[in-house]
Parts: C-alpha cells; structure tokens; sequence
C-alpha cells in the first residue's frame, strides 16, 4: 500500500471547515479524492451495535446524500457507520471515512473490503495521525470532532447510551455550530435512549431527509426521481401500497415476504422520504 499523502493547514486544499474548529489538526494523513475535503458534505453517525431500522435509516440517508450530491462523511465503524457509508456508495455517490489510526490500517479489519470500495468509487479516506499509528481508546473521541468538523450538518441515527461516541460527535457539533439531527427511534430500544434524549432536550428530530439538504440550500430531487431511486426492497414496500388504499404491516409482510423487521424500517425511511404516511397501524399512499 502506497504511502499516503500529509496536507497540512497552510496548503490550500486543507478544508477551512476544519481550521476554525477548536483544536484544529495539525495536518492530515490522505488516500483518495483530495477535492472531497472541501466539497459539501454531512455526517452521519451511530451505535456500531445497532438494529436493523438503523442500518435501513442510515443506508437511506447515506443514498439521499448521493442522490443530492452531497459527500457522506462518517468512521467506518461496523453498524450504523458502514450502513452510511455502503448506502451512499450504493447510489454512485462519495465518502470519506474518518480514521482514528493511520490511513494503512483498517479498523475494524471486517470493513476493510468497505475502505477498498470507497477508495475505488472516487472516495477518501483520511487521519490526523500518521501511517503506522494504531488506534487507542483516546484516539476515537480526538477523531470524532473531525466528523463533525469536515460536515455542515450531523445526523445521530442511533445511540445507546450518554458516553457513546455518537453522543461524543454530537457534543462536537454543537461546539461547532454544526446543524444537529436526531433520527427518533423507539422508546423501548436501548439502541436510541441517547438519541431519543437528543430530542427531548432540544436537538432537531429528522422526520424527512430532504430537510437536511433544504437547510444546505440543496433542491432535492423531485418526487419521481424519489420513486426512481427507490431500493429495490422499498419499491416492494411502495408497491404494495399503491396496489391498496391501505394496508397493515403484517400484510405487507405478507405480500414482499419480507420480514417485520426490515418492513417496519423500510415503512420509516419512506415516511422520511414524504412517500407513504402511517397512522393507528396502517400505511397509507402519499401521492407523491
């Protein structure tokens, strides 16, 4: 593996975003597309033991970023990360992976076919640390400000607890004046009692994706091309739905042979997207 490229604070390609936070780094250790540093980007974050409504949520938010054009920036952690990071590169768009070692290692080595992939579709992988650095338990909260740091907004998917590192890069953002976004989870799931919290003290519930790129000053795609862009297991969902004036989620189970659990997602992601409305248990069209 070839050695990776150190910009520092007084080269013109270094993000200014990342100069006006506290302790900003001293330079950057990089691989890849040196133009993603200063493009406009979101990050998105959560709990590396999440569900799978986290991994749906995140994965739609990860394909809406591309879809917009708009870099998806997060820290390949297994869970929530990757979820962002694989739905962003499911619909052709770019990444940056945040490491709290040097770029030459890949933590956690699971997602090293991830890093692979992001690199090879234009993306960037980067650090404040040098080739060779191993990570260490201080090193993941100092990598957090820079997930912040490099966004206009972050979104908090899922959190399980108030020390989480999640919690860690939503601190930051608040420190950053970065827009901060909570997805709401369920209140009996330990997988969002931190970003549940979020809300409750006053963070902004992310109820429809597109208001992250409204509030970036991006035109999101029109309804047709939300229906276009649709995965394939949420044109199944959406489907069904049409073909009815509404259903509940046992019987779209029934009709995708898709499980509860990816269904309830899925029926969130397209609420999110202004596609289906739900109420009193049933799912309804929302001609779009």
């Amino acid at each position: 593996m070839k050695k990776s490229i150190m910009i520092r604070t007084t080269d013109d390609i270094f993000p200014d975003k990342l100069k006006e936070i506290n302790n900003p780094p001293e330079q950057l250790y990089c691989r890849g597309n040196l133009d993603l540093l200063n493009e406009p980007s979101i990050a998105v974050v959560g709990s590396r033991k999440c569900t799978q409504y986290g991994v749906t949520v995140a994965s739609a938010i990860g394909r809406r970023a591309a879809e917009c054009g708009v870099t998806v920036v997060s820290g390949l952690a297994e869970g929530i990360d990757a979820a962002a990071h694989r739905g962003t590169l499911g619909a052709q768009g770019h990444t940056i992976a945040v490491f709290a070692n040097g770029t030459d290692i890949c933590y956690p080595s699971v997602n090293m076919r991830l890093m692979k992939d992001i690199l090879r579709s234009g993306g960037l992988v980067i650090s404040e640390y040098p080739d060779g650095t191993r990570p260490r338990k201080y090193t993941f909260p100092e990598r957090n400000r820079l997930i912040s740091g490099l966004a206009h907004s972050v979104i908090i998917v899922e959190a399980a607890t108030d020390r989480s590192g999640s919690l860690i890069t939503a601190e930051y953002a608040a420190e950053q004046g970065r827009m901060l976004y909570a997805v709401p989870g369920n209140i009996t799931a330990g997988s969002s009692f931190g970003s549940n919290k979020l809300i409750r003290d006053g963070v902004t519930p992310l109820m429809i994706i597109d208001d992250i790129f409204e509030e970036m000053n991006i035109q999101p795609a029109s309804p047709r091309e939300i229906i276009e862009n649709m995965g394939e297991d949420e044109q199944a969902v959406y489907r069904a739905v049409c073909r009815s004036s509404e259903l509940t989620t046992d019987e779209i189970c029934r009709i995708t042979c898709l499980p509860a659990s990816v269904v309830n997602g899925i029926i969130t992601v397209l609420e999110m997207k202004g596609a289906v409305v739900s109420s009193m248990g049933k799912v309804f069209i929302n001609n779009l």
